[in-house]
């Protein structure tokens, strides 16, 4: 199977050299900066995995190449339009898109560009981020990456992905329930981000307070509400399981959107949160805490540029 990673980041960066290193067939999709880096140094992974390094197969954005089996989305939101152009024309008739996004509106944006049936579901969970000379450097015992039919069948490309992410050392794991998985991360994620880029502090000292506890319970429910408004797929007692995940983490665990703003980095605002907010308005549900961590992040976006 040939497979497409678009960026090679700290993410896709990864993933793919975890299936390179497993034998695969990888091509990165990259832009020049990133594919000089490579070309230097290679794609190197210092991870508590083991360590891997590798001359990748790389393209850009315009250069030819056949239309691959499967296609991995690992970019930012806000660079999703930008992607979808570059990715255009590497996508055939029988192309499977797995976009690894936290959110969900951009599933709408890929089905808008590729139709229905070319895109299937995924998200994953890595704590992984790049160093300066562009080495992914993978800190966490966890390093999953899920995907499955949004629709939930065993199809027979499904299956086919399923055996080229097999015995790799990441833990690539088929799902049926992959839509409601991608919506409870969502849920986690918008808390979590949320509360931690809201008060400028890792997850143990927020929830050790009352305020803060009542803060991430407040988060949790509000989004909550209005992803059911809007017909997703939560398991009944979410946002209790959530809670109880987000008391057991790390004390000094911080989300990696407060950390893009420690470092002055953009933000997936309008993504995570500007939707949820749109969709609150529409469906007359009040989510003032939701309504207060958007006006934190657009605030920052002002002030940062």
């Amino acid at each position: 199977m040939r497979i497409l990673i678009v960026g090679a980041g700290a993410v896709g960066g990864y993933f793919g050299g975890r299936l390179i290193e497993k034998g695969e067939d990888v091509t990165f999709l990259v832009r020049e900066r990133r594919e000089h880096q490579l070309r230097e140094l290679g794609l190197q992974i210092e991870s508590v995995h083991g360590d891997f390094h590798s001359q990748p197969k790389t393209i850009k954005t315009g250069e030819k190449a056949d239309p691959f089996d499967a296609v991995i989305l690992s970019t930012k939101a806000y660079h999703l339009k930008g992607a979808i152009e570059s990715l255009s024309p590497y996508v055939g008739q029988d192309t499977m898109i797995l976009p690894l996004l936290n959110g969900m509106s951009h599933v709408d944006d890929l089905i808008e560009a590729f139709g229905e049936e070319k895109v299937i579901g995924g998200l994953c969970f890595v704590e992984s981020t790049l160093d300066g000379t562009g080495k992914v450097l993978q800190t966490s015992p966890i390093h999953d990456l899920v995907f499955g039919e949004r629709n939930g069948e065993r199809t027979e490309r499904i299956t086919k992905l399923e055996q080229a992410f097999s015995g790799t050392k990441a833990n690539f794991r088929l799902s049926d329930t992959i839509t409601q998985e991608m919506w409870h991360k969502y849920l986690f994620i918008t808390t979590l981000s949320g509360v931690t880029s809201l008060y400028r502090a890792p997850i143990g000292p927020i929830r050790e307070t009352d305020e803060g506890a009542d803060k991430i319970k407040a988060v949790l429910s509000q989004a909550a509400t209005v992803m059911r408004k809007l017909d997703a797929p939560l398991s009944e007692n979410i946002e209790e399981a959530l809670f109880d995940k987000i008391k057991g983490m790390g004390y000094s665990m911080k989300s990696s959107l407060q950390r893009d703003m420690e470092k002055n980095l953009s933000v997936e605002a309008d993504h995570l949160y500007g939707y949820l907010l749109r969709a609150a308005e529409s469906h007359d549900v009040k989510v003032p805490d939701l309504r207060l961590i958007y006006g934190n992040l657009k605030i920052y976006e002002i002030a940062s540029q």
